[in-house]
């Protein structure tokens, strides 16, 4: 029998950077310190895109095509659904984003394959009074988790367990996370990319080990996916909901 896969499908918090975008990374490279090497990660995460451009964009098609039986795709959307602005992005929270999300789960079940719900990485924006602001994706994690309850679709709700973890740590180590970059210390990198959503190396692997943390929590199959899983000591913080 051959090793599973995992797939993925989301926007600029979990795509595969290049040299072109260094030191941007994202969650997908992240989590690959923690999977088990004769694992195949196909990342399909692309920058800016939302559950409605991805698939108008016909970029669940090629996934669709591949992905089989005993694979799993992980979906992370949440960060451009909420682009009101951007009618060719924005989704209604309570509306088209669930109907979105259950058409990737549709897509993997269709083949035989293992969805995973995972809610938006948290922002870290503070407010005036130096604490972090509590609004960030709020529809939108209640809306994948509703989602995730309807469909029967394991969900790792990483949207809490980022927040509680930037929290909970020191304002000066989570700036080396996100694309904090002091001027001139990446030669030519320009300062607009500088931002507290997108994430350094640092943070890929940070909340790559609390995404590995969610799966330890998940159980059963999705924990084999882990090297070692009884060797993480990160505490997943976040919620988890099982399929019934």
């Amino acid at each position: 029998m051959s090793n599973p896969r995992i797939f993925w499908a989301g926007d600029s918090t979990v795509t595969q950077n290049d040299y072109r975008t260094y030191p941007q990374s994202g969650i997908g490279q992240g989590i690959r310190l923690y999977i088990k090497k004769e694992i195949e990660i196909k990342n399909h995460a692309v920058n800016g895109r939302s559950t409605k451009s991805f698939i108008d964009e016909s970029r669940l098609a090629p996934i669709y095509d591949e992905i089989t039986k005993g694979d799993f795709l992980f979906i992370q959307f949440g960060h451009n659904d909420e682009k009101i602005q951007d009618p060719s992005r924005y989704t209604d929270p309570d509306g088209e984003f669930c109907v979105n999300l259950g058409k990737y789960a549709t897509a993997a079940r269709n083949k035989g394959a293992h969805p995973v719900f995972i809610t938006p990485l948290y922002r870290r924006n503070f407010q005036e009074d130096g604490s972090l602001y509590q609004g960030e994706h709020l529809a939108y994690r209640k809306a994948v988790i509703r989602t995730a309850g309807e469909r029967n679709v394991p969900c790792i709700d990483l949207c809490t367990a980022s927040r509680k973890l930037i929290e909970k740590t020191p304002a000066e180590v989570s700036e080396h996370w996100f694309m904090n970059l002091a001027k001139g210390e990446f030669e030519n990198f320009p300062d607009g990319k500088q931002d507290n959503t997108h994430l350094q190396w640092s943070g890929a692997m940070t909340f790559g080990n609390l995404l590995a943390a969610g799966l330890k929590a998940l159980g059963g199959i999705y924990e084999e996916l882990l090297i070692e899983p009884e060797k993480l000591t990160v505490s997943f913080e976040g919620e988890v909901f099982h399929e019934k």
